[in-house]
């Protein structure tokens, strides 16, 4: 079956909203331990999976910082990572680390959910902090994360690493300073990258004795857990994770934002969202399959996004003009392709006009410390407010999805008028879910309305923009895991 809608239907939907178309001397003083022994900056790490103990190594190969502590819920990761640094402080609560004087900066890697609150505590403790994207669990709790920053005056890096790859300047320059390709007609923004069903169990995961549930739940829901794994998993669970758009999707459009745009669209005018949990009866429920359009201030952006294979007897992802997780900027005089890392860009007959190389941003956590250092907040390549808009356009995008309401809806069709673009995106996500026999005869398949964007108030605006917003506010916390509203 087809998940094509009308252009008609889907204007018409649209309605009377519109066609889619520094701090001082002082603060620096007050930075550092007064123990820290040769001015090394003492660091805690916060969260001790996957993604710790990638920070863990890229740490211990950094002059001038040492780890102290290392932090997590379950014991059983904690011992691990003691393992390689036998000499650090083991902590099971995040306060303790806090509470530290001794420690100066902080690397933030937990769930979703819990990256706002830890890094507010961390800043009200007088800690520097580097927490990985997305910034926050929600656009709410992304700005309170950033007055934090700015009420106590601390260096805050989040995880967006291709921001201190120096390809992405030279990208800049070509698009925007030699305008070698001409104007920006439109932008094609895709994550393609294969994963596994994550099962779902008939009775509630038991929890791990190594595991303090209570910590790790902290701000989120106290609520029963049908999947299969506890780790890593929890990316797809509303309650503690934003899906694949948040996780690996908040990558490509912040290049979007800092290449295409040059931070010059803080939050898209104008969204519609689409998608679902398709192929996969699992205990998941953010979307595998999303497809997207944003009006990033007139210049249209198609957002795709799937974790299936490309065919169900392929291990290999889908891909978007040989991209699979990357964006497309297209011009009135040809085209560039950008992934982590590389990109090409290519004259209006296909031929290469210039190839780019960068190192994916290996420098990042080194410019977090270096900042750390001479406290020259400018120079730092992904502060609390890049990353709050970059996750935000994530934010906007979930909360567009959850919010739609008609279930005989399928995938959103083009924008303003006739986009090629468009329709080869919708194409090949259609070949792919008939491959993998994907029903969309129910309610699988969910579309949003077009929703309006305030930029200012950081929430969609207009009659049916609701139960969108519903899903952008502050949400309900667990007493004591509030996280504080903050006044800039």
């Amino acid at each position: 079956m087809s998940i094509r809608i009308s252009r008609r239907r889907f204007l018409a939907r649209a309605g009377a909203a519109g066609v889619i178309g520094a701090v001082g001397a002082q603060a620096f003083s007050q930075s550092f331990a007064s123990d820290s022994p040769n001015d090394q900056i003492s660091v805690g790490v916060i969260g001790l999976g996957w993604r710790g103990s990638e920070l863990l190594s890229q740490v211990s190969r950094l002059r001038g910082v040492r780890v102290v502590s290392l932090c997590d819920v379950d014991s059983a990761l904690l011992e691990k990572a003691h393992q390689q640094f036998p000499g650090a402080q083991q902590c099971v609560d995040l306060r303790r680390v806090l509470d530290d004087p001794g420690i100066d900066a902080v690397l933030i890697a937990t769930c979703n959910h819990w990256h706002c609150l830890a890094a507010i505590w961390a800043c009200e403790a007088g800690k520097d902090v580097y927490v990985e994207k997305p910034l926050a669990h929600s656009l709410w709790e992304g700005r309170q994360l950033v007055n934090a920053t700015r009420r106590y005056g601390r260096v805050l890096q989040t995880g967006m690493q291709q921001r201190s790859d120096p390809m992405q300047d030279e990208i800049r320059s070509f698009l925007h300073n030699e305008k070698s390709l001409g104007g920006i007609r439109e932008v094609v923004a895709v994550r393609f990258g294969t994963r596994a069903s994550i099962g779902k169990r008939s009775a509630p995961l038991p929890m791990p004795t190594t595991l303090d549930y209570d910590l790790w739940l902290g701000p989120g829901k106290d609520e029963p857990i049908y999947r299969d794994k506890l780790h890593y998993d929890w990316h797809w669970d509303w309650n503690t994770g934003n899906g694949e758009c948040a996780n690996w999707g908040v990558h490509v459009l912040d290049d979007v934002r800092n290449v295409v745009f040059e931070d010059r669209v803080r939050l898209p005018k104008r969204i519609a969202c689409s998608g679902g949990r398709l192929a996969w009866n699992d205990a998941g429920k953010t979307p595998n399959v999303q497809l997207a359009y944003l009006d990033a201030d007139g210049i249209p952006v198609f957002f795709a996004l799937s974790n299936l294979s490309e065919s169900r007897d392929s291990k290999q992802p889908l891909r978007y003009d040989q991209v699979d997780s990357g964006y497309i900027v297209l011009c009135e005089g040809g085209s560039y392709h950008g992934c982590r890392g590389r990109g090409i860009a290519y004259d209006l007959d296909g031929k290469e006009i210039r190839k780019f190389s960068g190192d994916s941003g290996g420098g990042h956590l080194g410019n977090f410390f270096d900042v750390i250092r001479s406290r020259k907040h400018s120079s730092l390549k992904a502060d609390a407010e890049t990353g709050h808009y970059s996750a935000g356009w994530t934010h906007l995008l979930n909360a567009a999805y959850r919010s739609a309401t008609e279930s005989d809806v399928k995938l959103i069709d083009a924008a303003a008028g006739q986009s090629i673009v468009f329709d080869k995106l919708q194409t090949i996500l259609n070949a792919q879910l008939d491959s993998h026999c994907a029903s969309r005869s129910d309610n699988s398949v969910r579309m949003s309305g077009l929703l309006l964007v305030d930029n200012v108030d950081e929430r969609f605006e207009g009659q049916t923009s609701a139960e969108a917003n519903r899903h952008l506010a502050r949400r309900e916390y667990r007493s004591p895991y509030i996280v504080p509203t903050i006044n800039a």
